[in-house]
């Protein structure tokens, strides 16, 4: 007999796909752009040539130091005084890691009417696991997957992760991706930039691109707060009370912009795309914006 805790997070798990799911109905012209992209996997990778994650040889490079030394070619360096890597030809099918950021700052909704920040990214990544999966593209959820796979059973195992997996940071920090593999990330993206430059610049290293979805909720960015008012961090380790709080207003929305500024220009400098979503809008709004993301690199 299967556990209520059991039961509960399996009706979760079909909840959030099912919601996921329905944000990516709408997208008929973008599901039949990725079934003919579907198509093309399967008459073969003609038009799409370079170094990637293939099977394919492509050219023998370098070795660099990021690369480890489970990436040499042996046998090519032995016949030389240098290290050389075996680069393959990218092929049609891509891996597109997703990952729904499980901290306690997303476990926040100001309202009944609002999905927890947790909940709505993780129905936007169940809806472009499902895109991405209609495609014919490899899936996992970064850090909580053995390896990415492709259609139904792809979706359904990524699905569930996304829905009720941990969403570590050290998911994002330490988490074995491919070389030339995509990343979406899905958070409210809270911690300092230096902390997310660091972050990113692992990707960068392995010469990963993708997207980052930052959640909101409206009265984080709105701060629609009068008179005396308690604010408390959500692990309860502090907490800050303003006799007037309508008084530090302006201040507070100008570094919650400088923030969001500063954000987008990070994702920018590694080549990657920033999607702000407010909780309060539709979902599909923000999937299709990182499916348009996507759809330039894969």
């Amino acid at each position: 007999m299967r556990s209520p805790f059991a039961r509960d997070t399996a009706k979760r798990a079909a909840d959030l796909r099912q919601a996921g799911e329905a944000a990516a109905a709408p997208f008929g012209e973008l599901v039949a752009e990725a079934e003919r992209i579907a198509a093309s996997v399967v008459m073969g990778v003609h038009g799409q040539r370079k170094r990637g994650t293939g099977e394919t040889f492509w050219e023998y490079r370098h070795h660099r130091a990021e690369d480890g030394a489970q990436a040499v070619d042996w046998r090519m360096s032995a016949k030389s005084s240098e290290l050389y890597v075996r680069e393959n030809e990218q092929e049609a099918a891509n891996t597109v890691w997703l990952w729904r950021d499980g901290s306690s700052t997303m476990d926040f909704g100001s309202s009944r009417d609002l999905p927890l920040k947790k909940d709505r990214a993780a129905v936007c990544m169940i809806a472009m696991a499902a895109l991405l999966s209609r495609g014919g593209e490899r899936i996992a959820a970064l850090g909580e997957s053995a390896r990415a796979r492709g259609g139904e059973m792809g979706l359904e195992r990524t699905s569930i992760r996304l829905g009720t997996g941990p969403g570590s940071l050290s998911s994002v920090e330490s988490a074995p991706i491919g070389r030339y593999g995509r990343v979406v990330l899905a958070s409210d993206f809270l911690d300092p930039i230096e902390t997310w430059r660091v972050r990113l610049s692992r990707y960068a290293a392995l010469q990963a691109g993708g997207a980052m979805l930052r959640i909101i909720d409206p009265m984080e960015e709105d701060f629609p707060f009068k008179g005396r008012t308690r604010f408390e961090a959500t692990d309860d380790s502090e907490s800050l009370l303003f006799g007037r709080a309508e008084e530090a207003r302006k201040a507070y929305r100008a570094r919650w912009q400088e923030h969001g500024d500063r954000l987008a220009d990070l994702a920018r400098s590694y080549g990657w795309t920033l999607v702000t979503h407010r909780t309060d809008r539709p979902a599909t709004q923000a999937v299709l914006a990182l499916y348009r993301a996507l759809a330039r690199e894969i």
